[in-house]
Order: C-alpha cells, then sequence, then structure tokens
C-alpha cells in the first residue's frame, strides 16, 4: 500500500499531487516538467516536501503534520537513477554491494553472488561499468537498489538509454523482476506501453497535479479527459457536436458526418444537443469494407464514411494509414481526419498500397465518448 500526499513549491514551479495505490507497481507518466522525478526525490528522502505525507506499507515515512520525516539512508529503499550513476572506480560486485556497508563480508559475497545469478550478470563482477555494455549497466544499476531488500523500489526512466532492441528485451527481463521481487515499486516513464506491460497502476501527471489515476486497463479504455487521452498517446481524440443523448446512446456530428456512439454507463450527465463532445475511436477497430463484397450493408456495418488514405507507415507486423474524409472542410487532425490500424496481411489481401480510397465502418462500441 501507497499513500502519497505531496506539496513542494518553487519559484517557478509548484508540485502537489496525491495518489494511492494498493497494486505494487505503479508508472508515473506525463510530460517532461510534470513533476514525475520530483516526486521520486520526495520519496526518497533528497527533497523534502513543503506538506504532506508518505506512507509505504505500515511505515510512515513523511508527515509535516507530525514532524516525522525518516532520513533517507533509513528509509529502506532502492533508486535506479536515470543514466544508472555508477561508480566508474568500483567494480560491478563492488557497485552492487556498495548499500551494504556494515554487513559481514561474508553476507555481502552472498548476496552480491545471489543479484548477480538473479540478473544475469554472473562473471561480470570484476569488471568496470566502462566494460559493460548498456544492458549490464542497467543491471547493475538494478541489482544495486536491489542488494539492500528495500521495502520500496524507485525506477526513473531505467530504459531510457537503450536503444530500441535491447529496451524491448530489457523491459521483458524487468518486467519479470519487479513480479518475482514482489514489493512496491514507483516507476517514472515517457512510454506508454512501458507503463502498461510493467505497471498495475498508471498516475498521469501534467504541470505538478495528477489529471488521473486508475488501473492500467482503465486508463487505456476510459481516460478521465481528452488531456489525459492526449498524454496516454491515444490516437484519434476528437471533437464532435452532439445531437441527441440517452442514457444507451450519443448521437453526434464529425466533419459532417452523423455518428452513433454507445454511451457509458458511468456517465451521470447527458450532454445536451448542441454541445460539445470529445471522443476517441481506436483505429485498430476502424474496418475497411471489401470492395469485392458491394457496399457496406446497414444490417453488418454501423457509422460508415469514406475516404482516402493520404499517408502510411509500415511498422512491421501492421501498417497504419492515416485517412482523410470526403467530407469537405479542413481535416480534423492536421492532412488526415482519422488513424487506421491493419495487420500487415490485411494490407496486401486488399492491394492498399494501390487502392487508395475507401469505404469504412466505426462500431459504436469503438466510439468512446470522453467526459466533459
Amino acid at each position: 500500500m501507497l499513500s502519497i500526499r505531496l506539496r513542494k513549491a518553487f519559484p517557478d514551479f509548484d508540485l502537489d499531487v496525491a495518489w494511492d495505490s494498493r497494486e505494487p507497481v505503479v508508472a508515473l507518466v506525463g510530460p517532461s516538467g510534470s513533476g514525475k522525478t520530483l516526486t521520486l526525490q520526495c520519496l526518497a528522502g533528497l527533497v523534502t516536501p513543503d506538506a504532506g505525507q508518505i506512507v509505504v506499507g505500515e511505515r510512515t515515512l513523511f508527515d509535516a503534520d507530525a514532524h516525522i520525516d525518516v532520513a533517507s539512508r533509513l528509509r529502506r529503499l532502492g533508486y535506479v537513477f536515470q543514466g544508472y550513476a555508477l561508480f566508474p572506480h568500483l567494480t560491478v560486485g563492488e557497485n552492487i554491494a556498495f548499500g551494504l556497508r556494515g554487513v559481514a563480508k561474508t553476507r555481502i559475497a552472498e548476496r552480491v553472488e545471489r543479484i548477480s545469478e538473479w540478473l544475469g550478470l554472473q562473471g561480470l563482477e570484476d569488471k568496470r561499468p566502462r566494460e559493460l555494455s548498456g544492458g549490464q549497466q542497467q543491471r547493475v544499476a538494478l541489482g544495486r537498489a536491489l542488494a539492500v531488500d528495500p521495502d520500496l523500489l524507485l525506477l526513473d526512466e531505467p530504459l531510457s538509454a537503450l536503444d530500441a532492441p535491447l529496451r524491448r528485451q530489457l523491459r521483458d527481463d524487468l518486467t519479470r523482476i519487479v513480479r518475482e521481487w514482489g514489493k512496491p515499486v514507483v516507476l517514472v516513464t515517457h512510454d506508454v506501453s512501458e507503463a502498461y506491460q510493467l505497471c498495475d497502476r498508471i498516475v498521469v501527471y501534467e504541470h505538478g497535479r495528477v489529471v488521473q489515476a486508475a488501473p492500467r486497463s482503465e486508463l487505456l479504455w476510459q481516460p478521465a479527459s481528452a488531456t489525459v487521452a492526449r498524454i496516454m498517446s491515444i490516437p484519434n481524440v476528437l471533437r464532435g457536436t452532439v445531437v441527441k443523448a440517452t442514457p444507451e446512446r450519443i448521437q453526434l456530428i464529425w466533419r459532417g458526418q452523423a455518428l452513433e456512439a454507445v454511451n457509458s454507463p458511468a456517465r451521470a450527465y447527458l450532454p445536451p444537443p448542441d454541445s460539445p463532445i470529445a471522443f476517441f475511436v481506436r483505429p485498430e477497430y476502424v474496418r475497411l469494407i471489401r470492395k469485392d463484397r458491394g457496399r457496406a450493408d446497414p444490417a453488418h456495418h454501423m457509422n460508415v464514411m469514406h475516404g482516402t488514405v493520404v499517408e502510411e507507415a509500415d511498422l512491421g507486423t501492421t501498417w497504419t494509414l492515416r485517412i482523410r474524409l470526403d467530407e469537405p472542410g479542413p481535416p480534423a487532425q492536421g492532412a488526415f481526419d482519422l488513424e487506421v490500424e491493419v495487420p500487415h496481411l490485411v494490407y496486401e489481401i486488399l492491394g492498399i498500397d494501390r487502392d487508395r480510397h475507401w469505404e469504412f465502418s466505426i462500431h459504436r462500441g469503438s466510439i468512446h465518448v470522453l467526459p466533459g
């Protein structure tokens, strides 16, 4: 259990955040300068908040009202800094053992051996950081943090210094490690897919405030606002106008198209006619209609539109298509209106590289209306 209440004022920035988590692994996600790393520094005792409270499990590490401020060295936490901050003059084994001062030498050796085996660092104990790859340096930094058996692990962009293939590999390894370790972890990252794979709960920051905190699945499918959807890099965040809203359905106009969406049962407010409304469409849920089967059948297709592929990107197993509607007027997203994702095989079967004009549909349940 983590309970965080923090206020810290600087001349040009104010941090004022509050969040709780019973899930073991939490990600802090948000733009640069939104207060994520500052939160880690407060948790670590490197920065003293002006007000608030930090509770980890049954231990209160900080409580401004009760005048509790546990020294950083006594908080029983591990911290993996961005860039790892390994000691260049120490060996791998010495780096891992750095926090074990005062422990018997035999126990230190046992601990270093165990951590090295767990993280795949066997045989590297006598090497210096400069002799290691980026992935090996990341593992040493993690080993140093875990060697003290902390009650809380703090990870500040732990994979940001790695290239893409190695990052994917170590993301898998880090997921295994934090799950096996079984204690609370707070991770700072800009990578939404990284947060989704590693973490159980995601806390979204903007301008020193929490704009949403939720389980990962809820956050991706039920963002609290268009702002959260943007921060989470959700494609196709769009704006339209309400025609009619009921507890079950919302009818709206977007780019001259009449659309119908399923209303969320959680919505307590029904927007009145002619009011603006924000919504998003997952690109993988837009369905291109095969031309060899005739025009769209109203019995099987809904929210049917027509448009032209104006941009595309080959992502290996999938293609991202950017479609501009036939409807006149400025497109919703720069040069295009909608992103569509199709498997590579579908792209080839339909001959999308040769045929750029398509009829497509969006199921009403795939249009997610955003609150507010």
